[in-house]
C-alpha cells in the first residue's frame, strides 16, 4: 500500500469523495453535517492522502491545519471493496505522524452520533481519541461527536 499526497485530479478520488459526500449527507441533517466537498479540500489549510494498491485508490482521508499546533481530521474514506483490510488504520496513523512531524500538539475530528457511525467512534477511540467540546466553528448538537488526541 502507497499512500501518497493527492492532488485530487484522478477520476478515482473523484468518485471515492463523491460517495463519502453522498454518504454522509443522506446519513446527518444539513445543519449537523461538516463533510467538505472537493472545492473545500482543495483549500491551502489541507493536505488530502490517498491510498493505492498499484492503480487501485484504497481510500483517502485529509489533515487540516486548524493552527501551528492543531490539526484536524477530515474525509475519512475506505473504499467499499477495501473495508476491514487495514486501509483506514493505515491512512490515520500517516496522519497522525504527519501532525507529529508538523509539531502539532493535538489531533481533532467530527463524527456522527447515531448508530451508522458507532464503528467510525470506536476506530478512533482505538487511536487513543478521546470525546472533546466542539472546536474551530462547529456547532455542537446531538448529532455530532468530537473527538481529540493529544500528541505531545
Amino acid at each position: 500500500m502507497l499512500i501518497k499526497l493527492d492532488d485530487l485530479s484522478s477520476p478515482e478520488i473523484h468518485s471515492l469523495l463523491a460517495y463519502h459526500i453522498s454518504d454522509l449527507q443522506s446519513k446527518t441533517p444539513s445543519e449537523s453535517c461538516y463533510v467538505l466537498d472537493l472545492t473545500g479540500l482543495q483549500h491551502p489549510s489541507i493536505s488530502v492522502y490517498s491510498a493505492w494498491e498499484g492503480q487501485e485508490l484504497l481510500g483517502c482521508g485529509a489533515l487540516r491545519e486548524l493552527s501551528p499546533t492543531t490539526g484536524e481530521i477530515k474525509s475519512m474514506r475506505t473504499a467499499a471493496a477495501h473495508l476491514r483490510k487495514g486501509v483506514g488504520r493505515a491512512i490515520v496513523q500517516h496522519i497522525i505522524d504527519e501532525a507529529k512531524r508538523r509539531g502539532y500538539v493535538s489531533l481533532s475530528l467530527e463524527t456522527g452520533t447515531d448508530e451508522s457511525f458507532r464503528r467510525a467512534r470506536e476506530f478512533y477511540w482505538g487511536f487513543g481519541f478521546a470525546g472533546c467540546e466542539a472546536f474551530e466553528g462547529y456547532v455542537a448538537s446531538e448529532e455530532n461527536c468530537f473527538m481529540r488526541l493529544m500528541l505531545v
